[in-house]
């Protein structure tokens, strides 16, 4: 049941959107002991949102919020660095990953097995890429090498991937809820408009 409602398209946007202001790297001490939603919000806006203006609207809000936290909000501005370009074509890997799936969702048991492959795999790429960017081009770090930046992503792999798999799990069981009901958006509408 992905839905291409323009209602549910609307909702599901709002909340991505504002799951991702609330827990983006706890610039604003709003839900700090959940971990970041950002990428989950990229994977999951691949699957579920249509429009392809969503994706430059999602990275602008991560640099505003990222760019509100280091000017109002006494967030320190390490991360800030030439690298940080870089997060466009990670967070492309997640929507994009999360793109893929969509195509080939199923409504049965089935789908998990490609679900959690591109998840895995869009997550790695992720870190790939801006834990890589980060690392050989931020300038934070004078001696770079490979085999260095190998364990740091051993080291930091497992959290990003967990973070990811937590709010992606949540999602699952939202949908699965909204499968087993029967109930789609667009009945839900219908009955609205019908009373």
């Amino acid at each position: 049941m992905i839905t291409d409602s323009p209602r549910a398209q609307i909702v599901l946007g709002i909340t991505l959107a504002t799951l991702m202001a609330a827990t983006r790297g706890h610039h604003f001490g709003a839900l700090e002991y959940l971990p970041t939603a950002s990428w989950a919000v990229f994977f999951l806006a691949g699957i579920y949102l249509r429009s392809r203006w969503i994706f430059p609207a999602l990275l602008t809000e991560a640099a505003l919020l990222d760019f509100a936290a280091i000017t109002w909000g006494g967030v320190d501005n390490f991360c800030v660095s030439p690298a940080y370009g870089f997060l466009l074509p990670a967070y492309g890997m997640l929507w994009g990953a999360g793109s893929w799936y969509a195509r080939h969702h199923q409504e049965r048991a089935a789908t998990l097995f490609p679900l959690t492959v591109s998840l895995f795999v869009g997550t790695v790429l992720c870190e790939l890429i801006s834990s890589g960017s980060f690392y050989f081009f931020s300038g934070r770090f004078e001696q770079t090498n490979l085999i260095q930046f190998a364990s740091r992503f051993v080291k930091y792999f497992p959290w990003s991937f967990s973070a990811v798999l937590f709010y992606t799990g949540i999602a699952c069981v939202i949908h699965a809820f909204f499968s087993a009901t029967g109930v789609s958006t667009a009945q839900s509408d219908r009955l609205r408009t019908s009373n």
